[in-house]
Formats: structure tokens, sequence, C-alpha cells
């Protein structure tokens, strides 16, 4: 054969077959050489050229055959490749996970070295793949470069190169393309990609064997044995991970793979609603809010005042303080953008009844304003505190444990309290209770026979205008709702200010004041300096924490009662996208909200649900309403408050019976709803807390109210539902056999017992005996005084149910493990039906307590009930002697 012509530059010398030698073993990554520089590249042979026949290049594969073909966006994570500077070398890195592939390769070769042919199977194919991918670009020679740290590694990488470019294949020794076209798809084409999840060690010894490049485009190899360590996270993002819960990081993992960013900030405006609606803000809301705002201010700073006077016996202004901080706190913290916080008449008169009874127990006079406010704001700091605490502990799900029927009963009876209460003042029979001290301390219905028997000492100017302001009042209101709906635009009469203005101008100009009307008079800071801060939480107010502990706890929960209530009914606003009403953030604003008012002295504030409503009628769509009416009250204390002096007190009290009388006039509907459905249970609950609180007071009535809604909870919770099956006929459906025991058919010696519910220690402590009562009876309702109607072959299978069975506590496995070892004692083959999966906390209960072993293993715990019944039909008996010896050759 003719030698080769010289090798020209730009030209590609034909490759010719090198003798055979046998691969070098192998070395172990730990053994393996360190990166060095590249071998060069030796010429062939000239005696090798003559004596070796020459192979021709396969033809390439066809597209179809090409397996994978990979994004040129996204290279190969097998193996990297770099070009080494220079015009004739192309020089590729192995990676470490194509490395630790050596037996398999070698192997191939050594079959090779055998047949003298080259592979052309299936893994021949892909490695002339392979070599067509490495060594087809640029038109240059392909050698496998072995990083060393002498010049001896070298030589020795050297001719190892010679060996593995002869014998890599055809492909590899011709330089043959495997498709037109520019190879775009990665470095191991046609192969798949390596996943990225690889361990971190082969990654870092990745790093170190392939270097870095330079800025010529060189590859700078490493010259260290060592492998780095895998590089650390920024601390900032080590805090960051220890301070996500898991709720947390599943929303970054679904972030992640739906394309968004999950930030910091996401979460942060959750917590903080007010970084949403503000970036949201939209410059057309700024009229609705700002009407909103004063058509409130002129309904309910009037009231505030009164709410203070009245029914807390502090300061009128700390009515008009719990308009000023409460609602901006809430703005910033809130969940529902709608809902006005302020001042409620439960609240005030739950203070009213602290401050009394402080008075009562002689550690105050009825005159000293500044200890009473001091009292007031005790009370309001720590039923913010209990409420923000609760917050905290994710306690949100408690609005759901009291029934609507104690929350009406409470709220009817609160009004009922306030009305009766407020008749004193509006007759003008102030100086009569004057008089006699003891009636300013009687309970509801006290007081109305107070009123009864005094009612010849009445004033009559002072009961005119109460009554003529009462009625003038309730007629507008009413004339407003039905005329609402044809022209929205009344909602925006001033009906309360109205009234309020009318009676300052004739007060003033009629001289009402000599003439035995009462009037509010300087409404001024207790201490005598408007927006004064004192800390409730100070060690000389411990006498009055604890006196005030319990009240304020029920002052927390009932204010959290009447805002749950007004969120829900306002529901989400839908002009703010990403505010969601969260209960247990709720809480945190609400608590935040009064802990900052108690240091001012102000009223208990909480959402209401007449006061949002109004909001949302006048046209308020965000919490910007809630800045506005803030602004407005501080405007009002600072320059408005010499105008209150000749507001009647009559008037004040005609505004507080107008409140009071909104809270019971609901009452009759729902009397009629629970009537008509046959509620008595819920009806014998409302009548106890009406009567109660009317009869003797209003902590007893919610005391009582609380425990009775409680047990009720706790009753229906641990109330076993279990219930026994039948066939339907004609068909493979099963229904309660309770229910219809004449639609459905009973299966013979069998029992199918259904378990719709996660079984606890609350609901397992009565199971046994209802269990007990279906097998004698069939039935759950039966009197445990009958006979057994049931044989006992009836109950020689027992088929439990559990699909229902969602999780189980310790508690209540153990009762369940006992009801399988009895059947089973008694040779009742038992049959779990409808099972949760292996990976389930449910089935890891079930192994571990050994009831699968009691049972008989897994096969007998089956998907439906029919493969339980097929079971039954076929499965052997076991007698009791021998579950015994299977039980103690197991023990």
């Amino acid at each position: 054969m003719p030698a080769p012509a010289p090798r020209s530059a730009g030209s590609r010398p034909q490759q010719q077959q090198q003798p055979r030698r046998r691969a070098p073993p192998q070395s172990s990554p730990s053994q393996r050489p360190s990166p060095g520089p590249p071998a060069p590249s030796p010429s062939p042979s000239p005696s090798s050229e003559t004596q070796a026949p020459e192979i021709p290049p396969p033809p390439p594969p066809p597209p179809e055959a090409l397996p994978h073909q990979h994004s040129p966006s996204i290279p190969s994570g097998l193996r990297q490749s770099s070009t080494v500077s220079g015009p004739e070398v192309d020089s590729t890195v192995p990676e470490p996970s194509r490395q630790q592939k050596p037996d398999h390769r070698a192997e191939g070769k050594e079959k090779g070295d055998e047949k003298g042919v080259v592979k052309r199977g299936s893994e021949g194919q892909a490695e002339r793949n392979v070599a067509g991918g490495v060594g087809g670009r640029e038109g240059e020679g392909s050698n496998v470069l072995r990083p060393s740290h002498s010049e001896s590694d070298a030589d020795e990488g050297a001719s190892l190169l010679r060996y593995e470019t002869a014998h890599e294949g055809t492909s590899l020794l011709g330089h043959e393309r495997p498709h037109e076209g520019p190879c775009n798809h990665g470095t191991f084409s046609p192969r798949a990609a390596s996943p990225p999840s690889h361990a971190p060690h082969l990654e870092s010894e990745r790093t170190s064997l392939l270097g870095s490049i330079g800025s010529d485009g060189s590859t700078i190899l490493s010259h260290t044995s060592q492998t780095p360590p895998p590089p650390r996270a920024p601390w900032r993002k080590t805090i960051s991970n220890m301070m996500k819960s898991k709720k947390m990081a599943t929303s970054s993992v679904l972030a992640e793979q739906h394309g968004i960013e999950a930030s910091w900030f996401m979460y942060l405006s959750y917590y903080i609603p007010c970084l949403i609606w503000m970036r949201q803000y939209n410059w057309s809301w700024l009229k609705g809010d700002f009407t909103a705002a004063v058509t409130m201010a002129t309904m309910y700073l009037p009231m505030a005042l009164s709410l203070a006077e009245n029914l807390a016996h502090i300061a009128p202004i700390s009515g008009l303080y719990g308009f000023v901080f409460s609602p901006f706190v809430y703005a910033v913290l809130g969940s529902c953008p709608q809902m006005i916080v302020g001042p409620e008449a439960a609240g005030s008169l739950l203070i009213g009844s602290i401050v009394k009874s402080s008075v009562d127990s002689g550690k105050g006079q009825e005159d000293d304003l500044v200890l009473q406010s001091k009292i007031a704001g005790v009370a309001v700091g720590l039923s913010g505190a209990f409420v923000f605490v609760m917050g905290l502990g994710r306690f949100g799900f408690i609005d759901n444990v009291l029934s609507r029927p104690f929350l009406r009963g409470f709220v009817s009876s609160i009004g009922l309290v306030i009305f009766i209460s407020q008749m004193i003042p509006v007759l003008g029979l102030n100086k009569a209770a004057q008089e006699a001290p003891v009636a300013a301390h009687l309970s509801t219905i006290e007081e109305l026979q107070f009123i009864f028997t005094h009612l010849g000492q009445w004033h009559k100017l002072s009961g005119i205008i109460g009554i003529v302001s009462f009625v003038v009042i309730i007629v507008l209101r009413e004339i407003k709702r039905r005329l609402q709906p044809r022209y929205p635009g009344v909602a925006y009469f001033p009906d309360r200010l109205i009234v309020v203005v009318l009676s300052v101008i004739l007060a003033y100009y009629l001289d009402w004041e000599d003439k035995g009307v009462e009037l509010l008079g300087k409404v001024e800071a207790a201490s005598g300096h408007i927006f004064t801060f004192r800390n409730p939480f100070q060690l000389a107010h411990i006498p009055h924490i604890r006196e005030a502990m319990g009240t304020s706890f029920l002052i927390g929960m009932l204010g959290f009662f009447e805002s749950s209530v007004a969120a829900k009914s306002l529901g989400d606003a839908d002009s703010i996208e990403g505010m969601q009403l969260s209960p247990n953030r709720e809480l945190i604003a609400l608590g935040a909200a009064n802990l900052v008012g108690a240091c001012f002295m102000a009223l208990p504030a909480f959402g209401g649900y007449g006061r949002s409503k109004l909001n949302k009628s006048t046209g308020g769509k965000s919490p910007m309403s809630s800045i506005f009416l803030s602004i407005i009250t501080v405007v009002c204390i600072l320059f408005l408050l010499p105008l209150f002096y000749y507001l009647p007190k009559p008037v004040l009290s005609a505004l507080i019976m107008v409140v009071a009388f909104s809270l019971i006039e609901e009452l009759p509907e729902d009397l009629i709803f629970f009537v008509r459905i046959r509620g008595w249970e819920e009806l014998s609950l409302m009548a106890v807390i009406i009567l109660v609180t009317v009869f003797f007071s209003l902590n007893l009535g919610i005391a009582i109210g609380i425990g009775l809604s409680l047990l009720q909870v706790v009753r229906h919770a641990t109330r076993p539902r279990i219930q026994i099956l039948g066939r339907v006929p004609n068909s493979d459906r099963f229904a309660n056999a309770e229910e219809h025991p004449e639609q459905v058919e009973f299966i013979e010696g069998c029992l199918i017992v259904k378990i719709p519910e996660p079984l606890t220690f609350a609901n397992t402590g009565d199971l046994k005996s209802r269990l007990r009562r279906m097998e004698r009876y069939g039935t759950d309702m039966a009197h445990p005084a009958l006979p057994r109607l049931r044989p006992h072959d009836s109950n020689r299978n027992i088929i439990f149910d559990i699909h229902g069975v969602t999780s189980m506590d310790g508690s209540g496995t153990q009762v369940l493990e006992e009801i399988v070892r009895k059947y089973r004692e008694q040779g009742v083959r038992v049959f779990f039906s409808r099972v949760p999966s292996r990976e389930n906390k449910v089935w890891k209960l079930l192994e571990r307590s050994g009831i699968v072993a009691l049972v008989g293993g897994e096969r007998l715990f089956v998907d439906d009930i029919k493969d339980a019944l097929r079971m039954a039909e076929s499965a052997h008996i076991e007698t009791p002697g021998e579950y015994g010896a299977e039980v103690s050759s197991a023990a």
C-alpha cells in the first residue's frame, strides 16, 4: 500500500490502525492523577502506516436513529470540552462521571482486540456517535487529555491517548459528522444529558479537572491534587432558610416550578397588607374613601363621646382616641380592606363594669377620671395583648368554636342591657339615681324596676329631648334604608349629625343648662394634656391587672368574634388583588391596634358590622378610608372640642339607644328561623344567655354561654359515627343500613362496619360499646336493655371500611387494636377495606401497633368491600386455639 501524502496545514492525515496493546488499568478517583498541561499528540509512525490496512469509515447514522438531541442553550451535563489554543488540537477533558465507568469500556476494547474488528452493535454505535460529537469540530484531530503532575505522567497520558484514539471507533478516526449542519447539541450527542441532581462532590471534582478559561480562550488546568470543598451558601441565605416555615418552603418550590420569583417581599406583604394595597392604590378611589370617612365621622364621633361618658364611665375624649389610633394601625396590618375599627357598645359596657368594680372595692372615687382612665387603659391593653398573642399562636380557628346562637344571644342580651340602662339618663332620672347610689350598681332587672318605681320623678324637658332624638334618628334611619336601593345617594345623609348639631344650637340659644338639662360640658383629657402616653403594664398597675384579667379576655374574644362576622360579611375586596382574609392576621392586627390605643387610654376598638357596611355603601374601597377617619378625628380633637360643650346628655343617650336597638332588632328573625327548623338546643342556649344576663350580670351570662357552647362542641366531637353497611340489591354499591334498612340487604355471616372519621382519643372512648350494640341489634339506636337480636353466626366476619380514617392518634390506635384482638380471640376474621397507602401515617400506625399481624397480614387489607367479601367466602376460619398458638409462636 503506498505511503500517505505528507500532511499540510489545514489538512487531515489519514488515520491508520495502531499496534494493539491492552488498556492500562483504570485508577480510582482518589488515585487519579491531578490535572496538568496537555500532552502533544505524536505524529503517526510510518512503519505502522505501511503495515496496517485502512479501515473505511462507517456511514453516518440517519437522523431517526438519534435518540436525543440537546438544545443549543443547554450543553451536555456529562462532559465539558474546551479548545486548547492552537490550530490543530481539540482537547476534551473527561468528566468524573465518565471516568467512573472504566470496566465497560475496557471490556469492549478487549473484545475488539480479540476479534480484530470494530464493534458494530448498539454500544459501539453509541461510542461512535460520542466520538463523532467530540471530533467533528473545526476539522481538527480529537484527543482525550489526561491531567498529570510531571513529564512522565504526560508521556504516559500521551501513550494512552494514542491507544484510545486508535481504538475508540472509526468515526473518531475519520472525523465523520453524525449529521449535516453545525453540531449544536452538546458533546455527547446523541446521548441524553445527565440529570442535574448529582452528588455535590462530582461538581467540585469537575471544577478541579476543568480549571478555568483564560481571557484568550485557552484552557488553564489546575495543578493541584486536592479537591476544593463545595462553596458554602451565603450567611443571608442560610438565615432565610432557617426562618422559612414548611409552607413557605413548599411555596418556594412551587414558585420556582412555575417561573415565579419567591422573594421575601412577597411573604412580607402577606403579613403586612399595607404593602399590597399601597402599591395598587388607584387615585380614582380617593374621592370615595374620603367621602366615606367624612360620613362615618359625622355619625360615629358623637357616639364615641357617648360610649365613653355613659357606658365606660371615663373621660369622653377616650372615645375619640379609639378612632385615632386603632383605625390607622388596622389599615397597616388588617386583611379586610373595607372594615372600620372603632369603639363598640359591648366593649365599652365591659370597661364600665371593670371601672365600677374598682370603685366598689374602694380603689378610687367616682369622680377620679384620671384613675378611671388608667384602669380602662390597663383593661384595653390586656385585651389587646390576649388577642395579639393568640394571633401569634395561630388561634384564628377559635371563631368557629362558638356557635351562631351563642353570638346572637349574647349580642341581643348586651343590646337589652344597654337599652334599659340608657333609659335612666334619657328620662332625666339621673338626679333620682344619684340620691339612691345603690341604683348605679344594680342588675338589669333591678334597673328596670327602679325606672318604673321612680317614673314620677323624671325631668320632663330632658325626657322630651331624649325621646324625640331617639324617634327622629330611628325614623330617618328607616327612611334611608328603604330609599337606598332606589336612591343610593341617601346613604350620605348625616341624620345623626343633624340631630347633634340641632340639639347643640337649641341648647345654646334656649339655655337648656339653666333649665335642668345636663350637658356634656368641657371635653378634655383626664391628665390635662391630649395624647398623653402611659404604659398600661407598669408594676404599679398590678392590682388593676389582676382584677381586670378575666373581663379583658372577654372583651378581646367578643371583639374578635364581632370583627370576624363583619369581615366575613364584607368578603374579600375585588379591587385589591392579593389581600386575603386571614383570622390569624386579624388577631394580630386587632391586638396591635388595641395595644397602641391602650397607651393613650382609648376605648377598646374592634370591627363593627354596621360601621363597615356604611363605609362600603358610601364609596369606601380601601383602608385609606380608615386613615382619613383617623386624620379627621385628630382635627376634631385639636380644633372642634369646644363645640361639644353644649351637647345634651339625653341626646348622647338616645344615640346609644339607637345602637342597642339595632343589636336587638335582629333577634326575632333568628328566633323565627330556629323555631321553623325545630332547633330547640339553639333556642335554649339563646334563652339561657339572655335570662342570666338580664337577671344576674353580664359576666355570668358570658361565662355560662361559653361553657354551654364548649360542651356542645365536645359532645359533638366525642360521638362516634360508625355505620353498618348493607348491599344495595342488584348492584355493587353499599349504603347505610340504619337510614333505610328496607332498601339494603345484609350479607349472611358478615358485618360491614364503616368508620367515616379520624380516630382520636375524643371519639374512641365509646367506640366499643357502640360496636357491641351493632353486633347485638344491627343498629346503634337500640336500647341496651333489649335482648340480643342478631345470632353469633352473623358476625363470623367483620369488615372495617376505613376510607374515612384520615388520621389516628395513639389512643385511637390502642382502642382499635384491642377491638381487633378481641375479635381474633373469638375466632372472628377481620378484614380492612379501602385502606390508605403504605406511606400514609395511618398505615404505619396499623403496622407498629400489631394490627396488621393480628388480622393475618397485608393480604387481608384490600382496596374494596367486594374484595373483602370474596375473601370472607373463600378463606379458612381459624379457631381461637389456632389463633392463640399463632400469637404464642409469634411471641
